[in-house]
């Protein structure tokens, strides 16, 4: 069973800051592992979002199979009418340009495939208050669900993720 889908942003940021495929391959290496064990999944709309600038990260993501960036099936498109009456809902007064532009990113497909596999989704995105009607931000919808939603750091201390040099003790 999957247990964490990883947002878009996720990848980015870790290939533009702190595991570059130049200097931490073990990152890489480590949520290939995963996949394989199916603790680690994102989506066919991610894999989309990825590929829009040919780089190393668009290279890497054309080289995962479909176990790793998953495609929509029946539940999840269920799961995402879910979404879209949430999202929609007066009750929540988001603006309609944040409706818009939620509903046509990967972000609302992360959310539905999340509700479909039962798992927590992981992203850079932070809560906003609920004053912000402008942006819908991950986090609020998963809220919204009760379902899972940490950032990347969190994942990682929570499965014991070590990318380490030379001897492998634990560091103090």
């Amino acid at each position: 069973m999957t247990n964490y889908l990883i947002d878009t942003n996720v990848f980015i940021e870790a290939k533009n800051r702190h595991y570059g495929f130049d200097f931490c391959p073990a990152f890489w290496d480590w949520l290939i592992d995963q996949n394989h064990t199916r603790n680690i999944a994102s989506i066919d709309e991610v894999a989309k979002e990825l590929h829009v600038v040919d780089d190393d990260l668009a290279s890497w993501a054309r080289r995962q199979n479909a176990s790793f960036f998953l495609p929509k099936n029946e539940k999840v498109v269920q799961q995402a009418g879910l979404v879209s009456d949430w999202v929609c809902n007066s009750n929540n007064g988001y603006k309609d340009n944040a409706i818009t532009t939620f509903l046509a990113a990967a972000d609302y497909w992360l959310v539905a495939h999340a509700l479909a596999l039962e798992c927590t989704v992981v992203t850079h995105e932070i809560r906003v208050s609920v004053n912000s009607k402008k942006h819908i931000k991950i986090p609020n919808v998963c809220d919204g669900f009760n379902l899972g939603c940490i950032n990347p750091y969190e994942m990682l201390r929570a499965e014991g993720a070590r990318f380490v040099l030379g001897s492998s003790e634990k560091l103090a």
